[in-house]
């Protein structure tokens, strides 16, 4: 018997109307914002579990038919659902997120004592419903310009929550403009290939602009109409592109919105809403084209493309990060230097896939795998660190780092899931963001036969890397680290609760992403599993190629390797190394009976703990980040200067233990 008896398109088309259901029961009771956020929650539970329901049967069993839910032949309107592999492991995602961040606005939305609370729920849950549909749509045309614009304008909503606060109208305004152009492009890019309905083998009649219909299409369109063909296909590059965050086009809309948006919505933004554009961009470039047309269609030409616009874009966003002094805005820039690596490692892919050569073929395997493992990861680690920086604005009123210091005394829970996020995103070994940045770095260094360059671009990834190790220590250093500030001093002595830490819904919520950045961190095989689940459910196109070509190995202790074993990363065997290295360590240091102290840091031997004597984010590669003017990233304006406080401390000024004015004479 099947331990979920619905079909996965009934169980996302339920997803879909339990959101719509609380979004009008939310709006119902918005005067009432603690109901609302519950009820939300609810909602939010609903469709969660049935997506990951659905989703999980189309990994264990295969996809099955698609569930036309109406239509209008003399329009070519029609919603017909299908979830295969692929649109299961972005329903997942979508439904890993939504959850926490349902449970996260509970408290974060009803402490802010913002008036409009009660209207910040009903446009929360049909951004989810809209996600849902345009994962699951085959309609390229009606039902994709529905699901968008309903993703686009409860979008613009959100980001405008708090209007009142200046840049917001205009982050709001920016974000539209991108999302509608965004939109005009893809849809344009599908009218250039649609053509006529066809019916299938088993007598279902398509629409011309239905997902299927146009594939059956595309061979002739490729051998016949190539530069109408190709233009298509950069409209959807272009379009999605947008979505995603890809350079250009990201730097004018993203690190504007992302900040602007009350935190929740920020986490679904940059880990959900960013990645409907890679599934846009992985459909039409790998599952839209037949096999049977390969010969016809220049795989290796937008791969190339893509690389290139792909190492652009982790390069540079990841650079302008690094300049930013905003716990958000920081963030926001980072999303678009991970989204380089989602777009390199889909470049490697479409570069190598059709080679003729199977050991080639399967290093294609690997750039898309770890490209795909990203996406998953990603969206993991960046709503728990958009979380993260919520719940320090929570506790201290202010994105600003360089008012911000010592905050780990105060928020433990948060500063244990803020670590576990940033490994994850600086690509720690034994972190999640390692295992799938492995997979790209090895499918494109690897690839070096078939495209000499792909070596150049793995390495400016890999650099990459450091410069986002460097970010994520400047962002936990100057948040949870260093001495605590005057701010941070004066919070926590007005507070009636010892620390500063959140509500408890708001650190289960961040528990759980960081307790799934973990089992992916440590049991990778289990995120590579779930994407080969995935190219087995998908075959379709050149997902077919992907599927029969030699998969990526994985095991729980085996760890991960390429086809032929040419690289193995084992994680668990590395952590029990390092384990029994660091127990070692400790017998040897404690044999040694040397005695253990702890002492003041020194200010130069004779200055005070005073605010000025404390490091801060700007501080941090100074020096380095004038040389980094050239990838621009304009910085937040200042905040309003608040009237120094002095922090909680003694009358007399906290002199060191071997300060010079000991020794002076008064």
């Amino acid at each position: 018997m099947n331990p979920f008896p619905m079909s996965p398109e009934h169980a996302v088309l339920g997803a879909m109307l339990a959101c719509a259901a609380g979004a009008l029961l939310t709006l119902a009771c918005r005067r009432r914002p603690a109901l609302g956020g519950w009820t939300a929650f609810a909602a939010a539970a609903a469709s969660s579990l049935l997506a990951l329901g659905g989703a999980a049967r189309v990994l264990a069993a295969g996809p099955g038919p698609a569930l036309t839910v109406l239509g209008a032949r003399p329009l070519e309107f029609g919603l017909r659902l299908h979830v295969d592999g692929l649109s299961a492991i972005f329903l997942g995602v979508i439904a890993a997120v939504t959850l926490p961040a349902a449970l996260y606005s509970i408290d974060f939305m009803r402490r802010r004592h913002h008036p409009g609370t009660g209207h910040y729920y009903p446009p929360l849950l049909l951004f989810i419903a809209a996600m849902y549909g345009i994962v699951s749509t085959t309609d390229m045309m009606w039902f994709f310009f529905i699901f968008w614009q309903l993703m686009t304008l409860a979008g613009f909503v959100l980001i405008r929550f708090e209007r009142d606060r200046p840049g917001t109208a205009r982050a709001a305004n920016r974000y539209l403009l991108m999302m509608q152009l965004a939109c005009a492009l893809t849809m344009i890019g599908a009218g250039l290939l649609a053509r006529t309905g066809v019916t299938t083998g088993a007598g279902e009649t398509l629409m011309r602009y239905d997902f299927d219909a146009v594939t059956r299409h595309l061979p002739a369109q490729l051998r016949f109409h190539p530069l109408g063909a190709a233009t298509a296909f950069a409209l959807f590059l272009a379009g999605f592109g947008i979505k995603l965050g890809m350079w250009p086009f990201g730097q004018f809309w993203l690190p504007d919105a992302h900040p602007a948006a009350p935190s929740p919505v920020s986490a679904l933004l940059s880990g959900v809403m960013i990645k409907t554009g890679v599934y846009g961009l992985m459909r039409c470039f790998l599952w839209l084209v037949p096999a049977e047309a390969q010969a016809d269609y220049p795989a290796a030409g937008w791969g190339a493309l893509m690389v290139l616009l792909g190492t652009i874009t982790l390069a540079v966003g990841t650079v302008q990060a690094l300049q930013q002094n905003h716990t958000k805005r920081l963030l926001a820039f980072s999303s678009i230097g991970q989204a380089g690596y989602i777009l390199l490692g889909l470049g490697v892919c479409l570069t190598l896939v059709g080679s003729a050569d199977p050991a080639i073929r399967a290093l294609a395997v690997a750039g898309f795998c770890g490209a795909l493992f990203h996406v998953i990861n990603h969206s993991l680690f960046k709503s728990l660190l958009f979380l993260n920086a919520g719940s320090v604005l929570h506790a201290t009123g202010t994105q600003d780092m360089n008012q911000l210091g010592g905050l780990l005394r105060f928020m433990p829970a948060t500063a244990l899931s803020a670590l576990v996020a940033s490994a994850a995103i600086a690509g720690v070994p034994l972190s999640s963001g390692f295992a799938s940045k492995w997979s790209i770095f090895l499918g494109a260094i690897q690839g070096h036969p078939a495209a000499w360059w792909l070596p150049l671009a793995a390495t400016i990834a890999i650099l990459t890397s450091a410069v986002t190790l460097a970010l994520m220590t400047k962002f936990y250093g100057a948040v949870f680290l260093t001495r605590a500030s005057s701010l941070v001093l004066n919070r926590a002595a007005q507070t009636r609760q010892p620390g500063l830490d959140v509500p408890t819904t708001m650190k289960l919520a961040q528990a759980a992403l960081a307790t799934l950045c973990l089992g992916f961190g440590l049991l990778p095989a289990a995120g590579f599993g779930l994407v080969d689940r995935a190219l087995q459910a998908s075959r379709q196109g050149l997902g077919t190629v992907l599927a029969d070509a030699a998969p990526v190995t994985a095991g729980a202790w085996t760890g991960v390797g390429g086809a032929a074993g040419q690289a193995v990363y084992a994680p668990l065997l590395v952590l029990l190394v390092l384990g029994l290295a660091f127990a070692f360590a400790r017998l040897l240091a404690r044999a040694g009976g040397a005695p253990r102290r702890a002492a003041a840091p020194w200010l130069c031997g004779y200055a005070t703990a005073h605010e000025m004597n404390r490091y801060r984010a700007s501080h941090f590669y100074a020096d380095i980040q004038r040389h980094l003017e050239w990838a621009g990233g304009r910085l937040a304006p200042p905040p309003a200067p608040e009237p120094a406080t002095p922090p909680p401390t003694p009358a007399q000024p906290e002199l060191l233990p071997w300060s010079l004015e000991k020794d002076s004479p008064s």
